[in-house]
């Protein structure tokens, strides 16, 4: 058996990386279970309705969004405590530092605890610091996104297993035709949450700047958080907004360009799996020129890394691609040879070494 747990269900990354784990590992032991917090509507409740549920909710300011959290840890060690249908030899797959009750009742119950990490910074660096020790001193074996990623969290004896996209997503990447502008409109496009140090600011920015070009920013976030955060300014008519979609697929097909653009003084990526999403469609993409992105992208070769606070160097790169569809044609054949390098059976192989091979 093997139970998996996970904090926060939203339409970031890490919970669609659990989703292709949990089918990975489906192959070798089909006997799973997912404990997941009750707090946002994302790609797990849909994959998994029947995940036992625990309580989290965010605050509405830091502290109480921290209390939150510390109540749902001893709630979910309740509920694992409580499970009589669990065996002794069960495998604890742990995703993200943050479900760390889960790590620790692994530990002290005998089981074999797996976790897999997807933050590089986290805030308060006190509470990463003790988040990462606990995990380390539980898990049998910790499984890292990025050589970048073992690096930065200092540990040494971590696999590193590269992310992927599941296998729908790869398939309807690999069957779209690429087209630098579609009804003569160069399409920019950038998936993230809205947060600064996402980089939020700058593709507004560069929208206001490039008028030529059609801009479009897909929130993780839902309506009410995107109004909040955009309450004090006016977005670009050449800009449009979209929240909490399901499938992105539509967006890759329509991009002539992705982007990424955090601001590496605040956050540095430790994959960039919107980027590997873009590349399986054949689109182009500008990253960041540090951490995991800059492993997954070769600049030149599946598009260009640019620090997104130089707004000189990206103005000029958006426009370079925008006027140049040979390059852009040059550019997508390259991201789709690297994409299929990662594919999901790529992926499954290593995530099933690494959980069940010493």
């Amino acid at each position: 058996m093997i139970v998996f747990v996970h904090l926060l269900n939203d339409r970031s990354g890490s919970p669609r990386v659990l989703r292709n784990v949990m089918e990975a590992l489906a192959s070798r032991d089909s006997a799973q279970l997912l404990y997941l917090g009750d707090g946002g509507d994302g790609f797990l409740g849909e994959a998994v309705p029947q995940a036992r549920r625990y309580a989290y909710r965010r605050g509405a300011n830091r502290w109480a969004t921290l209390f939150a959290y510390l109540g749902s840890q001893w709630g979910l060690w309740r509920s694992l405590r409580q499970a009589r249908d669990i065996d002794r030899g069960a495998v604890l797959y742990v995703n993200t530092l943050l479900p760390f009750a889960a790590s620790l009742y692994g530990r002290f119950s005998g089981w074999r605890v797996v976790c897999h990490l997807h933050e590089a910074s986290m805030r308060p660096r006190l509470l990463q610091w003790f988040l990462l020790r606990l995990a380390c001193w539980s898990a049998q074996r910790m499984i890292c996104v990025s050589e970048f990623h073992r690096r930065s969290l200092g540990l040494v004896q971590a696999r590193v297993v590269a992310n992927s996209i599941d296998r729908e997503m790869f398939a309807a990447g690999l069957r779209s035709v690429y087209a630098p502008r579609r009804d003569g409109v160069f399409r920019v496009c950038m998936l993230c949450a809205l947060r600064d140090y996402k980089g939020v600011p700058e593709f507004v920015r560069l929208a206001r700047e490039f008028a030529e070009a059609e801009f479009e920013l897909v929130a993780s976030d839902d309506a009410e958080a995107a109004r909040r955060y955009f309450a004090a300014q006016e977005l670009p008519a050449n800009l449009r907004l979209r929240q909490a979609v399901a499938d992105a697929s539509d967006i890759y097909v329509r991009a002539s360009l992705v982007v990424n653009l955090s601001r590496v003084d605040m956050c540095q990526e430790t994959f960039g799996l919107t980027l590997l999403e873009a590349m399986t469609f054949g689109v182009p993409v500008i990253a960041p020129p540090v951490g995991g992105p800059a492993e997954l992208v070769q600049d030149g070769v599946h598009g260009y890394l640019v620090d997104s606070r130089d707004a000189g160097a990206l103005r000029d790169t958006v426009a370079r691609l925008a006027g140049d569809q040979a390059l852009c044609l040059h550019l997508s054949r390259q991201c789709r040879q690297r994409a299929q390098a990662l594919s999901p059976e790529v992926f499954q192989a290593e995530i099933r070494r690494a959980v069940f091979e010493e």
